[in-house]
């Protein structure tokens, strides 16, 4: 127990966190009841490279690291899950079997999201984890591999995270998977890979399923996994740039009831009451009679197949739940106690090939290999580093305006309850400190 805590309070102290999703604080994974530790490296998103490279690049050490961590929190069985068509990364692993004997490969099929951890545990392990319910109920942690990555690195160097992968793609001059000093606008993340091969580009950030538009001066954070860079006539930006209102309007004037958002959900194929398609009938026509269809909104992972892949006439039920979703949060509701009801049988045959899903989206034309490049010789001058990076309570400055700092630096210290510290991404001086960010400048 004593080591657990060690553990959890080094890692809290040097900002890990979920390195992609919503940045869940990694220390509170680290726990005796974990009996199975998972590695993921499904990329749940089409287009991301930059899991299945890193595992390549530093298997021994994360490796190392998976095995470390399981024998602290005594976890019984250590499960990498992977694609089978990452055969350069799967070849690697099977270099190291005979190092770490307690360390399974399961082969996963290329569907999407295969990387959301729900689905995860259910191909790895046959667990079901409860509608709203987290995965430690079942024993299970789940650790992508830059996140374990991160970890290696506070345990034997002492690094805090301070810098993230990203792969930045899709219209680009070199589409690379490149390593930025967090708070560094995606403007200069993009110049990092060449810059932008198109004028008036519109970035697509976190994933071309789950990700948001989001401006050339917003920054990269612990989460960012992927910046695209699209042209404004793409379908993906017209979907996601769509108005709610108006997507409300369209649902209630053609959405047929087919059922193909529900039949298609990967949450409802394991058995969760998330129910797109009578969500949509009951949020068109403003039918309150039953509240099930919205509250069960709380249970969805807003992964997008019924909104980008399944339904027929183009609605928005992602979009839509996500309004409803928010909005049942804000007023204090929380997902009600569940259990799933028994795997369905068809899921087997409703899964959503990757291929076929970037050749829907027209994004197979940017289905490059974008190697990672750890070194590209661009130097960032200013960073604006988010306090706020992670699920929890934002971290509590410690710096002040005109302070000199170096790179590594805590600038932010985790604050009482779910936290962890923010460290300096780049050496200089800080030039502001908000409620939300800490500005600094390099002085080279």
């Amino acid at each position: 127990m004593k080591e657990i805590q060690e553990l959890r309070d080094r890692i809290r102290r040097l900002g890990v966190v979920g390195a992609g999703g919503a940045g869940f604080p990694t220390y509170v994974k680290m726990d005796e009841k974990v009996d199975t530790l998972i590695l993921n490296c499904a990329e749940c998103e089409p287009l991301l490279k930059l899991h299945r490279q890193l595992l390549s690049r530093r298997a021994q050490e994360i490796l190392e690291t998976l095995a470390e961590i399981a024998r602290i929190v005594q976890a019984k069985q250590v499960v990498i899950g992977i694609k089978r068509e990452y055969t350069s990364t799967v070849r690697e692993l099977e270099r190291w079997k005979e190092a770490f004997p307690q360390i399974r490969i399961h082969l996963l099929d290329g569907v999407y999201p295969m990387g959301d951890e729900i689905v995860l545990i259910y191909e790895a392990t046959g667990r079901v984890v409860r509608p709203g319910g987290l995965p430690i109920e079942e024993g299970v942690a789940v650790l992508n591999v830059e996140t374990v990555f991160n970890i290696y690195r506070a345990l034997k160097e002492q690094e805090p995270v301070v810098e993230k992968l990203v792969s930045v793609v899709a219209e680009v001059k070199h589409p690379s998977t490149v390593s930025v000093p967090l708070g560094t606008s995606i403007r200069e993340a993009v110049e990092m890979a060449g810059g932008a091969a198109l004028e008036d580009p519109v970035y697509l950030v976190g994933g071309p399923m789950m990700g948001t538009v989001k401006t050339a001066e917003d920054v990269v954070t612990k989460t960012t996994n992927a910046i695209l860079v699209l042209p404004r006539e793409h379908y993906l930006i017209r979907k996601k740039e769509s108005n709610p209102s108006i997507e409300l309007k369209r649902a209630a004037s053609i959405c047929c009831q087919c059922q193909a958002c529900t039949d298609l959900c990967p949450r409802h194929m394991l058995g969760h009451p998330i129910t797109p398609h009578l969500f949509m009938r009951a949020a068109s026509n403003q039918d309150f009679q039953d509240n099930h269809p919205f509250v069960n909104t709380l249970f969805c992972s807003s992964c997008g197949v019924c909104e980008l892949y399944a339904c027929p006439q183009e609605l928005s039920p992602r979009t839509l739940m996500g309004i409803y979703k928010g909005g049942l949060r804000k007023s204090g509701v929380r997902p009600p106690v569940a259990e799933a009801e028994p795997v369905r049988a068809i899921r087997e045959y409703r899964k959503l090939p990757e291929e076929r899903l970037m050749a829907r989206l027209d994004l197979t034309r940017y289905d490059t290999e974008a190697p990672l490049v750890e070194e590209t010789g661009y130097q960032v001058k200013e960073v604006r580093i988010p306090l706020s990076q992670h699920i929890g309570a934002p971290a509590k400055v410690i710096v002040r305006p005109e302070e000199q700092v170096e790179k590594g630096q805590m600038i932010a210290k985790p604050d009482e309850g779910l936290s962890v510290g923010i460290h300096a991404s780049i050496s200089g001086r800080v030039v502001s400190v908000t409620e939300t960010y800490v500005t600094i400048r390099s002085v080279g």
